[in-house]
C-alpha cells in the first residue's frame, strides 16, 4: 500500500492519497469541514445521507460539513483515491465568493461524473496536489491550500454549467434500504429498533439487517447512532441547551448510554463540543 499524508496544526486542511487492495472506512463519518473525494483509478462503493452509488476513475465527489457518508468496497476493491479536507473557515466569504461556490452552500453532495473536458483540468490539479505533498518545497501549505481551492472553483463552475444529476440507485434491494434509511433520516429521535422498521417495510429482520448493512455499509444499530450523535454535535455546538435535553432530544433514553455511545462515534465527551463553541 502507497500513501502520502498531511494535516495542518489547525486541521483545517488535511490532504490524502491512499493506493490500497483494500480499505474499510470507520464505521461513523462526518466532520465539520467539506470533503473532496477524487477517484484516481479503480471503484467504491459510496454512501451519502439517503443514497448508494458507485464511483469509478476520474470520477469527483464533494460532500458538505457533517454529511454522514462511508466508502465499501466494489468489485474489484483495489483502487487508488486522493481526499481533500478543508474548512469554510479557509475560505473568503464575501459575496463574491458566495455567488461563485453557491452549490457547496445549496448541496449536501455533487457528484461529477461525466465530460472529458472536466476529467483533464480535474486530473491536472489533483496531479499538483500529489506532486507538492512529495515535494513540499517552500511555501507547500499555502500553494496546496490555493489548488484545492481552484478544485473546488472547477467543480463549481462545471455544476452550475452542466446542472448534473446523482447517479440513479438501479439494484432494486439498495433502493429499498435508502427508503429505510431516509425514515431513520427524518425520525431519528423517536422509538427505531430493527423489529419496528422490519414490520413497517414489510420484510423480514433478518433480511433487513443484513440488506442495510450490504447497502450502506453501516449495521442498523452503528447508522442510527451516527445519526443521533451528528444531530448532538450540532445542537452541542449551537446552542447552550443542557446535555441532557440534548441526549433525549436525539432519542437517547439514558445519558449514561447517550456519553457512551457518544464517546464511541466521535471520540470524546459531549463537553468537548460545547468548550469548542467560545474557539469559533
Amino acid at each position: 500500500m502507497d500513501s502520502l499524508y498531511y494535516e495542518n496544526n489547525e486541521a483545517t486542511l488535511t490532504l490524502s492519497q491512499r493506493q490500497t487492495s483494500s480499505h474499510h472506512m470507520p464505521v461513523s463519518h462526518f466532520h465539520g469541514t467539506y470533503e473532496i473525494y477524487y477517484m484516481l483509478r479503480g471503484k467504491r462503493q459510496f454512501f451519502i445521507r439517503d443514497r448508494m452509488m458507485t464511483i469509478g476513475e476520474g470520477d469527483l465527489v464533494i460532500i458538505a460539513p457533517n454529511v454522514l457518508h462511508r466508502t465499501t468496497n466494489a468489485d474489484p476493491s483495489e483502487h487508488e483515491r486522493f481526499i481533500i479536507n478543508i474548512h469554510e473557515q479557509l475560505f473568503v466569504i464575501d459575496e463574491q465568493y458566495k455567488e461563485v461556490f453557491r452549490p457547496l452552500w445549496e448541496e449536501d453532495y455533487i457528484v461529477l461524473s461525466d465530460s472529458l473536458q472536466y476529467r483533464q483540468a480535474i486530473k491536472s490539479i489533483v496531479s499538483a496536489l500529489i506532486q507538492e505533498m512529495k515535494e513540499q518545497e517552500s511555501g507547500f501549505v499555502l500553494y496546496c491550500q490555493s489548488l484545492a481551492m481552484q478544485l473546488l472553483l472547477t467543480c463549481c463552475r462545471y455544476y452550475e454549467q452542466h446542472m448534473l444529476e446523482v447517479p440513479a440507485v438501479t439494484n432494486a434491494m439498495h433502493e429499498r434500504m435508502m427508503e429505510v434509511v431516509k425514515y431513520i433520516n427524518e425520525h431519528y429521535m423517536e422509538k427505531i429498533t430493527l423489529a419496528i422498521l422490519a414490520e413497517k417495510f414489510y420484510v423480514s429482520s433478518y433480511y433487513l439487517s443484513r440488506s442495510f448493512k450490504e447497502a450502506t455499509g453501516f449495521t442498523f444499530v452503528e447508522y442510527v447512532n451516527s445519526v443521533r450523535i451528528k444531530e448532538a454535535v450540532q445542537l452541542l455546538e449551537n446552542t447552550s441547551v443542557k446535555v441532557q435535553w440534548i441526549a433525549n432530544r436525539v432519542g437517547f433514553g439514558s445519558i449514561t448510554h447517550f456519553g457512551r455511545v457518544f464517546k464511541e462515534v466521535t471520540g470524546h465527551a459531549p463537553l468537548y463540543f460545547r468548550k469548542s463553541i467560545g474557539n469559533k
